[in-house]
């Protein structure tokens, strides 16, 4: 069996955090959460129990004032045991019971009472310190709430990355094919109060042109998550985020080589997605969609371009870009569980099917790949 040291990372509703184990993690990394949420304590509450204080019920078995020792006329007592109980002073009768006729029964007589309280300074229970932003609830909640207000309608995201023309051109919208001077092919279709039907903009960085009105049609049409993407160049504004379902990403070291790759060991990444209902950022919301061949295996060099790789793809999951749900360009099947544009090599010792190793320019494809959605090594720096 082989060695492996193991990391989690989840992809769920909301941000992840760090799950702890017990194995080193293959690589740690603060900008990433990485663990479910935290497993809730059993409570006893809800069992119905008919219970009496420990001091009472041991007092009611031996037949002794629970507070004090007893004496006897020939001088002896039955010594007093203080036990100090966390939360709360309940317990079964019986068992208080069972403990004192146990200890009498071997020669001990005693008399359970309940501990004094330690008495203690209130001011000492105070602190100086104040919570790291990494520990503070409030303080995660708070960076949700406003990264959500970031997200706008698509009017605002439009108007933020784009800068509206007076001059008009004869080319052509490649979104609805129309003269850049004449009306865009969507009036009608989209609908704004700021944004006249023949209104045209360009980027701010790309400078490619478009009907204003266009580029709101297209926002609407996608995620709607606050970023735009040029049709023209794909050069990405924002932050995309894709429409991969939920599911975990398992990240392990192994120490055999990759071909191609004989002076370090590989990374193992498995992704599990199970199938589920599609949401409505998906093709057809509310319908089943189905998740084959899951677990996925893939694999990379250990070294500094196939860990740097591994970083990315850990932006890209949490982004929800490394899968989608679609067509299966190998089976046809709709409303199934597919590959975003992102390449991931399936195979390990071999590369009979064009997704293995050894491939000297795969590394680099794959950074490509993603800066196309993207996730760029800025990301990682944030």
């Amino acid at each position: 069996m082989l060695n492996r040291n193991r990391h989690i990372v989840y992809n769920l509703a909301g941000p992840s955090t760090q799950q702890p184990s017990s194995r080193s993690s293959l690589v740690a990394s603060p900008n990433h959460g990485f663990s479910p949420y935290t497993k809730r304590p059993i409570s006893m509450t809800g069992m119905n129990i008919a219970a009496a204080s420990w001091a009472g019920a041991a007092g009611i078995a031996t037949g002794l004032p629970p507070t004090s020792g007893s004496h006897f006329t020939n001088g002896s007592s039955i010594p007093t045991v203080p036990i100090q109980l966390n939360g709360p002073s309940h317990v079964i009768p019986a068992f208080a019971g069972m403990a004192a006729i146990l200890m009498c029964a071997a020669g001990l007589p005693a008399c359970f009472t309940r501990a004094a309280k330690p008495v203690s300074n209130p001011d000492s229970r105070k602190s100086d310190k104040k919570p790291s932003p990494a520990k503070d609830k409030s303080f995660r909640r708070s960076k949700k709430v406003s990264r959500k207000e970031l997200v706008k309608g698509p009017e605002e995201v439009v108007k933020k990355y784009m800068v509206k023309l007076e001059q008009r051109t004869d080319e052509d919208c490649i979104i609805c094919m129309e003269k850049l001077s004449d009306l865009s092919g969507y009036d009608g279709v989209s609908h704004s109060k700021t944004i006249q039907p023949d209104s045209v903009g360009k980027f701010t960085k790309c400078g490619h042109i478009f009907h204003l009105l266009c580029m709101m049609a297209m926002y609407e049409n996608g995620t709607k998550d606050g970023s735009l993407q040029c049709p023209s160049c794909k050069m990405i504004y924002g932050e995309k985020t894709g429409t991969q379902p939920k599911g975990k990403m398992d990240l392990y070291l192994l120490p055999q080589s990759l071909p191609g790759h004989p002076d370090c060991a590989a990374i193992h990444i498995a992704y599990y997605i199970l199938p589920g209902i599609q949401g409505p950022e998906h093709p057809n919301p509310g319908r089943p969609f189905t998740a084959r061949g899951f677990p996925r295996h893939c694999y990379l060099p250990h070294n500094d371009k196939g860990r740097k790789v591994l970083e990315l793809l850990k932006v890209a999951w949490n982004r929800r870009l490394i899968f989608t749900v679609g067509t299966s360009n190998t089976t046809g099947e709709a409303d199934t569980v597919v590959w975003n544009e992102i390449h991931h090599k399936t195979e390990m010792g071999s590369n009979v099917s064009g997704h293995g190793y050894p491939d000297p320019n795969y590394l680099d494809n794959v950074i490509a790949e993603l800066a196309a959605q993207g996730v760029t090594e800025d990301c990682l720096r944030q």
